[in-house]
């Protein structure tokens, strides 16, 4: 009896000094206090009534997802609208690009020129190149996804990059900049009928401006079709953007109002159309805007220094959160 006594499971221990590890079913002995043997057995079966421990184990291991701090929300948050609302805009652009582009093949025009005089291109791969960029940090923001904002920190880098290089070329090679805006109004000139973008373009600079001409009304002899020596209709005429007065009685547009103008002399000739060129016409309107210009320039620089800080700032809040769940 005494035997089966000391070999009694209620013991840890057996004759010999052997330790038996606790089972789930064995109960604490004499010498060993309830806490120290819950702290084992706790360590042994995991806390099974512990929420965290089942989330713990649903996860694969990993800890629980914790929330960001305060701050870095709302950077988050800030990061998420500015690039939603640059967004709207982009998109816009990219779709008013698209349709001008279906527009001009189901007329069966504008594929065959050059890509540069294709503002309808111009502007589909700007609002591309922008709706990209700004819906990856707007959806990185958002999903807190780095991978992402990676991408947009990188690009909004290169954007900085390309348009300091640029400033530093127009101010380096600033005449040879203004010889070829004027070599581009001449060709322009000679090319107006033959690529409808180009009309377009050279029509809204002359009523914007309200000039004629890349240096004087004189420089539209150098169209096939205005020339005096043509055999056509529009000889010695000018364009209906030369004119003053381009809508008659205030409504209906006088397309004729230029025809005969370059017949006339040159008294005349200035009660119908603009005489002085477009090109003295933008020398004076850069110099005068030189400021504005500037400073919307340092706006763009700074908007998007600020977008670059952020998307900098949350990627390290990120990378510390990361390191904390693990």
């Amino acid at each position: 009896m005494m035997a089966e006594e000391e070999s009694s499971p209620l013991l840890s221990q057996d004759t010999a000094g052997q330790e038996y590890p606790l089972t789930r079913d064995s109960l604490p002995a004499a010498n060993i206090t309830y806490p120290t043997l819950w702290k084992n057995q706790k360590g042994a079966w995991g806390c099974r009534c512990c929420p965290g421990a089942k989330h713990q184990s649903w996860r694969g291991g990993q800890a629980s997802s914790l929330p960001l701090s305060t701050g870095s929300s709302c950077v988050k948050y800030l990061i998420f609208l500015s690039n939603f609302l640059f967004s709207l805009p982009a998109l816009l652009a990219l779709a008013a690009g698209l349709w001008g582009l279906a527009v001009k093949r189901s007329q069966g025009s504008g594929w065959g020129e050059p890509l540069p005089t294709d503002p309808m291109l111009v502007l589909m791969l700007g609002g591309l190149v922008v709706s990209v960029v700004s819906l990856s940090g707007c959806l990185g923001a958002f999903c807190e996804n780095s991978c992402l904002l990676h991408c947009y920190y990188g690009a909004v880098l290169s954007c900085l990059a390309l348009e300091a290089l640029a400033g530093a070329l127009v101010v380096t090679l600033w005449d040879p900049l203004q010889d070829s805006l004027k070599r581009t109004l001449h060709l322009a000139i000679i090319h107006y009928w033959n690529d409808p973008d180009l009309h377009f373009l050279l029509d809204q600079v002359q009523l914007g401006l309200q000039c004629c001409g890349a240096e004087s009304y004189q420089d539209w002899q150098q169209n096939l079709y205005f020339n005096c020596s043509s055999p056509g209709v529009q000889a010695c005429s000018l364009p209906a953007s030369c004119c003053i007065n381009l809508q008659e009685d205030g409504a209906v547009v006088n397309t004729q109002c230029g025809l005969g103008a370059l017949h006339l002399d040159p008294n005349a000739a200035g009660q119908v159309v603009y005489l002085q060129g477009c090109w003295p016409v933008l020398q004076e309107w850069l110099r005068g805007n030189v400021g504005a210009i500037g400073g919307c320039a340092v706006a763009v620089i700074m908007i998007q220094g600020t977008e670059l800080l952020l998307a900098a700032c949350l990627l390290r809040a990120l990378a510390v959160h990361k390191a904390q769940r693990t």
